[in-house]
């Protein structure tokens, strides 16, 4: 018993001592706390759905889910060969060209009307706060800082560790000039050395002019967010960038739900929708779509083209690692109503201008 003890309180000392490391960012006190508490979408000390979201599906429990994570088979889960990609020269594109380039899973560069975004940057290899847990599949990591421009906004959809990459946003630092996060987020960039001067933090349903003629709302999704051992601290953003020839939907995390429709009545149609679908399962879509629902979320949102995301990169799921992308494609085509699907291999450039560019499907090719 005494020694059965004595490792509970050396494991305990061990975690206690390694929450303190950096990566875990730091809760939001003081003048940003008191802001937060002004929201409507803030309760009871952390922020809600805006509908009844449960963390796991009625029937499911997390003892359950553990156990089918450390001990079930996941046939699939990572592909043998590597994943490919396209070494893009983003520093070398002219600036009045429009493109998106992905870097799988949900990090992508955009430049669009002579803005240059990145949009959640996971660069380090990893999507986890354990070191080597969650690594990246072989070949999907051909992008790093290095690679990246001076950009003139970094956009964060929420905190979780596959978004939001203490390594990766640090080494950015110096090429950032402008943060858009959620309220709460600003806090983890204050602790990691960002100035506060350049990092706006925004509630759903607000507004922001990027530049003459280009604005940013930030939006609402179903999810959740939090990098330590308490939820929700800080808020989960979708986003639309409209500019004077055309709309970016950007979503982020989300579980399906009534509010792709909405946002679909207020900008549609939308030029592009950039919609999660990955690491999904039953036992938790109430936060994260399902193939069919991100289609459905597609059609509601009146968008023209779908770039599915999430994917290709991170197994955090029990599904091969690439269902996501086979599921949804095979879906959309029977739809009654299909979009121009935008899947991409890594680096290769997307022309925003061109609706028909047309994307083989590259994933059929791997093992």
């Amino acid at each position: 018993m005494l020694i059965f003890i004595s490792v509970v309180i050396l494991l305990a000392a061990f975690v206690f001592i390694y929450i303190q490391h950096p990566k875990f960012g730091k809760a939001p006190s003081g003048a940003r706390l008191e802001r937060m508490k002004q929201s409507p979408n803030y309760k009871d000390g952390v922020f809600e759905n805006r509908t009844f979201t449960p963390t796991l599906t009625e029937g499911y429990s997390f003892a359950g889910v553990l156990y089918d994570f450390l001990f079930g088979k996941k046939p699939g889960g990572t592909p043998e060969d590597s994943i490919p990609s396209v070494k893009t020269d983003l520093k070398a594109l002219p600036s009045d060209r429009n493109v998106l380039v992905w870097f799988g899973h949900s990090s992508y560069f955009l430049q669009a009307d002579g803005l240059k975004i990145l949009v959640d940057p996971v660069f380090s290899g990893n999507a986890s706060p354990v070191p080597g847990s969650t690594k990246a599949f072989k070949g999907s990591d051909a992008y790093t800082v290095s690679d990246m421009p001076e950009l003139d906004y970094l956009l964060i959809t929420h905190d979780h560790y596959d978004h939001l990459d203490y390594e990766t946003i640090s080494l950015l630092k110096s090429k950032v000039k402008k943060v858009i996060c959620g309220l709460g987020v600003g806090s983890h960039f204050d602790h990691w050395g960002y100035d506060s001067g350049i990092v706006k933090e925004m509630d759903w349903d607000e507004s922001s002019e990027l530049a003459p003629g280009i604005r940013l709302h930030t939006l609402t999704a179903r999810h959740f967010s939090g990098r330590s051992f308490k939820r929700n601290t800080t808020l989960w953003l979708s986003y639309m960038l409209e500019t004077p020839k055309r709309k970016i939907f950007m979503g982020g995390d989300s579980g399906y739900d009534t509010h792709f429709a909405a946002i679909g009545e207020r900008f549609g149609p939308i030029d592009l929708a950039i919609l999660e679908n990955g690491q999904y399962n039953i036992a938790w879509h109430a936060i994260h779509c399902l193939p069919e629902e991100t289609i459905k979320a597609a059609a509601e949102l009146k968008t023209k083209r779908l770039m599915p995301v999430h994917s290709s990169k991170f197994s955090l799921a029990l599904h091969p690692w690439d269902e996501p992308l086979e599921e949804v494609s095979e879906l959309n085509r029977k739809a009654p109503h299909h979009v121009s699907m935008v899947t991409p291999m890594i680096g290769e450039i997307v022309e925003l201008d061109d609706e028909n560019q047309v994307f083989r499907e590259w994933w059929k090719d791997i093992r």
